[in-house]
């Protein structure tokens, strides 16, 4: 059984889900995985409360406690800023809690050269707590858009996600991925789980899976899963 500890938002956890279903896509009901989604959308916002993180902790914990009680062999959390409590998640909880950024910065490995130039677009807060510069800064130069550019492209596409504004979401995240492309990046990492659904919303499945220049990392730990999961 996967755990997925969703909420945060709700419609980055439908997605994690949608796409550890497609990799099953044509296969019989009973091949599917078998997983539990606990839309703990009462989670305190991360970006707002990184001072505040025992509250937090204390959270998405309990979150994950509730997964384990529910014969969870191991646990995803489709939410990057979430993993600045992984740590310490993890010591409290028996199961495996996998890492979102570990597993971005494994993908990368095998695909880009080192010290190539690698574009993130996230919350401000995943670039504050620095949860990607972690893995990559050993290898990569992680690169984010400047301040102007974070406010009015990245932060404002992830607000219209988080309101279903999806087209509205895209329009609004080109300047900031132009901004990185300019910039030669290899790849562009959205770190941030409404990102990818701003994307690729209106592309196939195919096409998102395919793509040479964005990582999506929700899709990346959904393919993880699958190749983990026993039932």
């Amino acid at each position: 059984m996967i755990g997925i500890l969703g909420g945060m938002g709700t419609q980055a956890g439908l997605d994690f889900c949608n796409k550890l279903a497609k990799f099953y896509r044509g296969k019989l009901d009973q091949d599917y995985p078998m997983f539990v989604l606990y839309n703990k959308s009462n989670t305190p916002r991360r970006p707002e409360n990184l001072k505040k993180y025992n509250k937090i902790l204390k959270e998405l914990i309990n979150g994950c406690k509730m997964l384990e009680k529910n014969k969870c062999k191991f646990i995803v959390m489709p939410c990057n800023t979430a993993h600045y409590w992984h740590e310490d998640i993890q010591k409290k909880i028996k199961v495996p809690l996998l890492s979102m950024p570990k597993e971005v910065y494994a993908h990368t490995r095998k695909t880009c050269k080192k010290n190539s130039k690698i574009g993130i677009l996230c919350t401000e807060a995943t670039l504050k707590t620095k949860i990607y510069n972690k893995y990559f800064d050993k290898k990569f130069n992680l690169i984010s858009p400047n301040k102007n550019i974070q406010k009015n492209s990245v932060n404002k596409a992830i607000n219209y996600v988080k309101m279903g504004k999806v087209r509205e979401a895209e329009k609004q995240l080109k300047p900031a991925v132009n901004y990185l492309i300019k910039q030669k990046c290899k790849k562009i990492i959205l770190g941030c789980t409404e990102l990818p659904i701003a994307i690729f919303a209106y592309k196939s499945f195919r096409k998102a899976k395919e793509s040479k220049l964005f990582v999506d990392p929700n899709l990346l730990l959904a393919e993880v899963c699958k190749k983990k999961y026993k039932r």
